[in-house]
This record gives C-alpha cells, sequence and structure tokens, in this order.
C-alpha cells in the first residue's frame, strides 16, 4: 500500500510541474479529465 501512496503521490507532484509549463487553463483542464478518465478506467478494470 505505501508503494501504491507513494506511486500517487509522485505523479500528482509530476502534474503539478507540468501544469506551471501549460499556459492554457482550458487545455489543462482537459488533460486533467482525461488522465481522471484513464486512470478510472484503469483501476476499476
Amino acid at each position: 500500500m505505501k508503494r501504491v501512496c507513494g506511486f500517487a503521490l509522485f505523479f500528482v507532484a509530476l502534474g503539478m510541474v507540468i501544469m506551471m509549463f501549460i499556459p492554457s487553463i482550458f487545455i489543462g483542464i482537459l488533460i486533467v479529465l482525461l488522465c481522471l478518465l484513464v486512470g478510472y478506467q484503469l483501476f476499476c478494470c
């Protein structure tokens, strides 16, 4: 369980860094929604 939490925290931090370099809020929100959808599918299936 610790490894899963560490994995999630690492990629949350990576996402925050990537969002600092994306100038458009709209594109950032689309990327977040896409990642949530893919993550949900991978977690549940």
